[in-house]
Formats: C-alpha cells, structure tokens, sequence
C-alpha cells in the first residue's frame, strides 16, 4: 500500500501513525519511499481520554466516511471497489463544500 502511494502521490513527505507502528516501520518507509514517519504518542502523564494532537484529523476524515452507506460496513469484496467508494464519498464531500452557497451577514 505504502508504495503504491509513494508511487502515486510523490509530494508526500511526512505520514502520521499511532503510537503501534513504531519500530521497523519507521526506517522501512525512509528507505523505500522517502518519508519520515511521525508517532503521534500520548502525552506525558496522561489518564483517560484524551484528543491527541494529529490524531483528530484522522479520527474525522473516518467519521465522514462513516456516513456513506457503502462505507458504514465493509461491504466490498475487492480492495479496489473499496478504494473507489472511499474517493467518491470524498469528491461527495468536496462538492457539498465547493457548492455551498456563501453565508449573508449578520446584521447588527
């Protein structure tokens, strides 16, 4: 997956992961795609629940995949109908922003 992507998106630099791909992921992805992967940790003496920096982003970019119905269960058979439904749910998304009218002002 990783080269396909280094492949296809040749900007990409910098990848965050969760604290559970640390180790031999790390070096993997300098030597075979060029990137520094980034381990975003729990902070220090943390208990409980807790946003962590980063981590939102992807959290969220889920949460709206999540609202497609195709998406809501894994459905699909093969990877590559998945991949498809995941890039329509996000043109979806992006259209729904771009066609958003702009808001009038407030009167005060």
């Amino acid at each position: 997956m990783f080269l396909k992507a280094a492949a296809l998106c040749p900007t990409i630099s910098l990848v965050w992961a969760d604290g559970g791909y640390a180790g031999k992921l790390i070096e993997w992805l300098q030597q075979w795609c060029g990137w520094v992967l980034e381990i975003v940790r729990k902070l220090e003496g943390q208990v409980g629940f807790q946003v962590l920096p980063k981590r939102w982003l992807v959290e969220r970019t889920f949460a709206w995949l999540g609202h497609s119905r195709r998406l809501s269960k894994d459905y699909e058979e093969l990877l590559e109908n998945s991949e498809a439904m995941v890039q329509i749910a996000m043109i979806r998304l992006m259209l729904q922003r771009l066609g958003r009218l702009p808001r009038p002002k407030q009167r005060r």
